[in-house]
């Protein structure tokens, strides 16, 4: 059999038997945000009496073995002596590593033959001892290199195996459950503003990410969305070496939410395949329309700088045409122009957002809504009294009137002594003035804090 390397070099070698596989194999895939999913597997197996070995082959490269757990659910029960991992996978550079000082025969880019004891291989280059004395052959110049005999131990596919002591022999049916870095998952929504920014149309995708190492064909799929505690990281082991929303119809909702502990399940209603080195994306829910959105300007010059901020503002409730526990995810945002074409207008990320809390998107900073932020007078009251006045000049070169939210952070202990605004306290550092600007009018907010040193 002829094993093809990443190099084109092809590898000759006598191959064992695999391992049998396990009939009826049934899957589930429960994946959380933090690169970790739990997998639990059913399959039928064979087990002699007494004493043998029992193989799962096809499991996560990426598993935690000190997080497997197997147990019979069917058919008799046994006992678990031993467990192994077995990853040392059949690879170009595992078998010439495991065949020193065996017999190789190398054929050269030119069809030139050397034949010989394997000294040494580094992965670059072989040292092979010929009858005419001692060869160094580069890797990138074979076209093939044979081998007389497989080395021992060698797998084509990571395995789980257990000692296992059965009362009689049989079929049973066993249930194999583990955790597996490699796994992952994260929401996408997409959004479409209509033309008054009063409102929207929301969907939602998930995508899936597989890089365990493993395919789970034809699974049952959950995803949980919250943060768990992770007392320490997955196990990972390096096996390889190198190596706009569409209009349809209503339909029902392709996954199940509900509450779990203190995070939240969503289940996909049908079965699905997950394959190795794929991302798999999911519609999480059709478009809903979304009523009452605001839009915002607000202008946090200490904080976000020297430029008025655009946002969207929306509660998640079902009043307002949502109202499900939206996990956290980046929302693309878009605006339909008047020949009817959508353009894009800002995306932002949200955070695990529960039902009836609000939904805040910074989309950019506001072209025609200009604002700037000056000190125009500081001076001491006493050794530990002093007051700092502030103008903030904002322009509008709108066609609409338009609200601009001046935020700003006062320091240590503070009171405002003069303002041409009226502002509300957010918290002991952060107030907030709502400005009214008319179209092509110029306001100037200015205030005075007093503060002790």
């Amino acid at each position: 059999m002829k094993l093809a390397n990443a190099l084109g070099i092809l590898l000759t070698v006598l191959v064992a038997a695999p391992a049998a596989g396990a009939a009826d194999r049934q899957l589930s895939v429960t994946v959380y945000n933090q690169d970790i999913a739990l997998v639990r597997e059913e399959r039928d197996v064979q087990l002699a009496a007494g004493r043998s070995t029992l193989r799962y082959a096809d499991v996560a490269a990426q598993i935690d073995p000190t997080s497997v757990l197997l147990v019979p659910v069917s058919g008799g029960g046994f006992r678990v002596l031993e467990q192994n991992f077995q990853y040392d996978l059949v690879s170009g550079d595992r078998l010439l590593e495991r065949s020193l000082e065996g017999t190789v025969r190398i054929v050269g880019k030119d069809g030139g033959v050397t034949e010989g004891k394997l000294l040494s291989y580094d992965g670059a280059t072989l040292v092979v001892e010929t009858r005419d004395g001692v060869k160094i052959v580069n890797r990138t110049e074979t076209r093939e290199v044979a081998l007389t005999q497989l080395p021992g131990g060698l797998i084509s596919r990571p395995t789980l195996a257990w000692l296992v002591d059965a009362s009689g022999g049989g079929s049973r049916r066993t249930r194999l459950s583990y955790l597996t870095s490699g796994l992952s998952w994260h929401a996408e929504y997409v959004a479409v503003v209509n033309p008054e920014d009063t409102g929207l149309s929301l969907g939602g995708w998930v995508s899936v990410e597989n890089h365990s190492g493993a395919t789970y064909p034809e699974a049952k799929l959950k995803l949980v969305a919250g943060d768990i505690q992770l007392v320490r990281p997955v196990f990972k082991e390096a096996l390889m070496r190198g190596g706009v929303m569409a209009e349809q119809a209503a339909a029902p909702p392709q996954f199940a939410e509900r509450g779990f502990f203190e995070f939240h399940l969503y289940d996909l209603q049908r079965p699905t395949t997950i394959a190795d080195r794929e991302t798999k994306q999911i519609s999480l829910f059709d478009p809903a329309d979304v009523k009452n959105v605001e839009k915002k300007y607000t202008f946090d010059a200490e904080r976000l700088g020297n430029k008025v901020n655009v946002t969207l503002e929306f509660k998640n409730a079902q009043a307002s045409g949502l109202g499900m526990p939206l996990p956290a995810g980046t929302v693309r945002v878009y605006k339909q122009d008047k020949d009817g074409s959508q353009e894009f207008v800002g995306e932002d990320r949200i955070d695990h957002t529960p039902q009836d809390e609000k939904v805040r998107l910074a989309l950019g900073k506001a072209f025609d809504v200009v604002a700037e932020r000056k000190q125009i007078n500081f001076r001491r009251v006493s050794d530990k009294v002093a007051e700092t006045s502030w103008e903030i000049d904002l322009r509008n070169r709108k066609k609409e009137t338009v609200t601009v939210i001046v935020i700003e952070h006062p320091t240590g202990d503070w009171e405002i002594t003069e303002k041409s605004a009226n502002f509300t306290k957010r918290d002991a550092q952060t107030i907030e003035f709502p400005v009214s600007v008319a179209p092509g009018a110029e306001v100037k907010l200015t205030y005075t804090v007093r503060t002790q040193l």
